[in-house]
C-alpha cells in the first residue's frame, strides 16, 4: 500500500531504508517508535537507489517481498513503494513532498543518520516537514549536529529520542555472515531467512 492512498492517521510514523535485508531490528525499532510515541502506523519505506550508498545487493522486488514477509502479522505497521516507483536516487525531502497533508509525520532515524543529517538534500526544509525522532546505534551519539539543533530551536522543535538500547544487528553484518556460509538466521524473521535461503540472497561477497 502506497502512503498516497492512505487517508491518513493523525500521528503517522516514516522509517526508510534500504532493507537489504530487513532484520529485526528494523522491525523492534518500528513497534518501539509506535508505542513510545502512539502513532497510529508506522511505514517503512524501502529506497529504489540510496544517493549516499553504493549499489544494494538485493532487488527492489527481493526487499520489497522480504518487507512483506516481516510485517505480515505485525499491527500497525505497513508498507510503501513510493520511493521504488520513482526513478532516479532516492532522496528524503522528494518522499515527503509526496506525502498527503493532515497527519503528523514523524521521521524515524538512527543515531547514525543523524550524524550526517545535515548532508541531506533539504534537510532544512525535512525538519520543518516532519518531526525528527533518533534511536541509538552502537559507535553513535544521540546528540543533533549544532546547525540541525539550530534549526530546531528555529522552528519550535524538539528531537525526539527513543528509549531503547542501541541494536548491534546490521543488515551489513548479516550479509557478511551469510556471504561467508555463517548463520544469521537469530537476527532475520523466520520467513525472511527462509526466504533468502530459498533464493540463493547474499551468498555471495560483494564485488
Amino acid at each position: 500500500m502506497s502512503v498516497e492512498q492512505r487517508t491518513g492517521p493523525t500521528r503517522h510514523g516514516l522509517l526508510g531504508g534500504s532493507f537489504d535485508p530487513v532484520h529485526r531490528a528494523h522491525i523492534a525499532l518500528a513497534n518501539h517508535a509506535r508505542r513510545h510515541l502512539n502513532l497510529d502506523t508506522v511505514t517503512l519505506i524501502p529506497a529504489a537507489q540510496p544517493w549516499q550508498r553504493g549499489a544494494l545487493r538485493a532487488s527492489a522486488e527481493h526487499r520489497l517481498e522480504m518487507l512483506r514477509i516481516a510485517v505480515a502479522e505485525e499491527t500497525g505497521l505497513d508498507i510503501s513503494t513510493v520511493e521504488l516507483e520513482r526513478s532516479g536516487p532516492t532522496y528524503t525531502l522528494d518522499t515527503l513532498k509526496s506525502l498527503p497533508s493532515g497527519p503528523e509525520y514523524f521521521w524515524i532515524l538512527g543515531a547514525d543518520q543523524l550524524a550526517n543529517f545535515c548532508t541531506w538534500k533539504g534537510w532544512k526544509e525535512i525538519a520543518a516537514l516532519v518531526q525528527l525522532v533518533v534511536a541509538a546505534r552502537p559507535g553513535s551519539e544521540l546528540t543533533a549536529p549544532a546547525p540541525l539543533q539550530e534549526r530546531l530551536q528555529g522552528l519550535g522543535r524538539k528531537l525526539h529520542t527513543l528509549p531503547m538500547p542501541p541494536s548491534d544487528i546490521s543488515a551489513t553484518e548479516i550479509r557478511r555472515r551469510l556471504a561467508q556460509g555463517l548463520d544469521a538466521s537469530a537476527m532475520l524473521h523466520p520467513g525472511v531467512a527462509q526466504y533468502i535461503q530459498q533464493h540463493q540472497l547474499y551468498v555471495h561477497p560483494a564485488a
